[in-house]
């Protein structure tokens, strides 16, 4: 049903001077509400159909399985093997495998600054003069990490350093955090 349809229904029941808006709208609320309480009963049937087509014979059977004691079952024994300790002298190091691994060693001669423009006019027989002095000992870095100081020789017509100080290990562990 329609609102012009209640409208006229409304009509119809009031005489012309008793008929307010009011009167109206409580009509289409009252029809509003009706239709929707209508639906709700068509959906509900729906499942009620749905759960009464359930197969309940089923359902029993699994009631009766359920009842029934289950088998029990013999529990076997578990041979558990006496766990002989060895002799360990301590935590065993392999540390060959980092001897092959190449290292760059630097003996620093000494530093200087200059500018670009002496750079561009340096040439062959140039003098560049350093912080060092002479006879003073040389840097020695591994992989640019400062691990000694020594001097320089000659050993078979090549140069060489002889090792004077060396930086103890924890001042090169803490260099290297």
């Amino acid at each position: 049903m329609g609102q012009n349809d209640l409208i006229e229904e409304v009509k119809e029941t009031k005489s012309d001077e008793d008929l307010g808006w009011g009167d109206v709208q409580n009509e289409l609320d009252e029809a509003k509400q009706s239709t929707a309480k209508k639906e709700a009963d068509s959906v509900n049937s729906k499942e009620t159909k749905s759960d009464v087509d359930l197969d309940w014979g089923d359902v029993q059977n699994e009631l009766e399985e359920a009842k029934q004691p289950t088998a029990k079952k013999e529990a076997s024994s578990l041979n558990f093997e006496k766990i002989q300790k060895s002799e360990t002298k301590g935590p065993s190091l392999d540390l060959d495998f980092i001897l092959d691994i190449p290292i760059t060693v630097t003996v620093e001669l000494g530093r200087g600054k200059m500018l670009i423009g002496k750079l561009l006019q340096l040439g062959q027989g140039s003098v560049v003069e350093l912080t060092k002095l002479a006879g003073e000992p040389m840097d020695i870095f591994v992989n640019n990490r400062l691990i000694g100081k020594g001097e320089v020789i000659v050993v078979n017509e090549k140069f060489g350093v002889r090792l004077t100080d060396v930086v103890s290990t924890a001042e090169r562990i803490s260099k290297l955090k």
